[in-house]
């Protein structure tokens, strides 16, 4: 099976429909017109349409060939290549599955298979993609003078439909709205190097840091002496600089000043994130582990995107406005205030 034919000859495809005595009804038959959208749209639609160009799907669709289900020819079966697209159209709508089944041209039951397995198989190159990258700093200092940042990290929240009538409650969040609470950390170059999507929307964000591999691996001192920058929400240690809620001098000023224009890059990356994929703001309705598919392979794609300078698009749909941050009196977690005393002493009172 040729994953990137460029053959122009649509195809079209009988369904079945069985009667009780489980005999093919021919008079009920559906008719499904599957599209080569490759060889369809010009290069920038099909980018404003699947979010990726055609040559990091052709890339991609090497990468998860080996973890799909690939369906044989057999009996109408659907191509890797369509797989594929009809999960990115997915991510790009946030619609239900039936619309992107119709646009690919298969069953319902089929396209919530494919999303599944299509995710999980992008899920599956995380390792290769978001990472921490050991040369942060200097990109950072350019934003705001601030110094030895390895990176801004934050919390933001994917509305979700109730998961069940027994742990649901879990999954609601302040706004009394079922989402997961998801864990993000970016590079100045709006780059995620970790994501951690499995927590409610319950969850504090301090909560999921503090229970986080990342936190683990600052504390044993794997990324030497950068740090993490983070809002209130966050306890202030050795390797997570916070703001100061009430600063009086000249020095503790500029810190923050410093600081908020430094942790913003974390609150764009989200927003980029989440414009290019509006399933991410819209309420996904799918199994749980899928979500957890789906929000991990929109961080891998988003990050394909921006190593392959793929322009950012507006959304297709109306996208929900998240309010501001809440400002929170301390952090959960012991606070160790003298590593971001003897900083702003030492650098920003100059």
């Amino acid at each position: 099976m040729d994953l990137f034919s460029d053959e122009s000859d649509n195809e079209m495809y009988e369904i079945g429909v069985f009667d009780s005595e489980g005999i093919v009804d021919t008079e009920n038959r559906r008719l499904y017109n599957r599209i080569n959208y490759r060889s369809e749209f010009s290069d920038s639609e099909f980018t404003y349409r699947f979010r990726l160009n055609k040559t990091s799907v052709d890339e991609l669709l090497l990468k998860i060939t080996p973890s799909l289900k690939v369906i044989s020819s057999r009996n109408n079966g659907i191509s890797p290549l369509h797989q594929l697209l009809l999960t990115l159209r997915f991510y790009a709508l946030g619609t239900m599955l039936l619309s992107v089944a119709d646009f690919i041209g298969v069953s319902k039951a089929s396209a919530s298979r494919i999303v599944h397995h299509v995710s999980r198989a992008i899920a599956g190159l995380y390792p290769q993609y978001v990472k921490t990258l050991s040369n942060t700093q200097n990109a950072f200092h350019e934003i705001a003078g601030f110094p030895r940042i390895l990176g801004a990290i934050d919390c933001t929240h994917v509305p979700i439909q109730s998961p069940d009538s027994n742990i649901g409650e879990e999954y609601r969040n302040r706004k009394g709205i079922f989402s997961m609470n998801v864990q993000g950390v970016c590079n100045a170059d709006l780059l995620f190097m970790n994501v951690v999507a499995r927590w409610p929307g319950s969850a504090h964000d301090a909560t999921i840091f503090n229970n986080s591999r990342l936190k683990m691996q600052c504390e044993e001192g794997l990324f030497g002496n950068r740090w993490l920058i983070g809002d209130s929400a966050y306890p202030c240690t050795s390797y997570l600089l916070t703001p100061l809620l009430n600063p009086t001098s000249v020095a503790e000023n500029h810190y923050n000043e410093a600081h908020i224009k430094t942790r913003n890059t974390i609150e764009r990356c989200f927003g980029v994130w989440k414009r290019r994929f509006p399933i991410l703001s819209l309420k996904i309705r799918v199994a749980m582990q899928t979500t957890q598919a789906i929000i991990i392979a929109t961080s891998v794609l988003h990050n394909i995107c921006r190593l392959n300078n793929i322009r950012d698009v507006d959304p297709e749909v109306a996208m929900p406005q998240e309010s501001g941050d809440i400002t929170y009196a301390e952090g959960i977690g012991q606070q160790n205030h003298s590593v971001r005393q003897q900083l702003i002493n030492n650098y920003f009172s100059v």
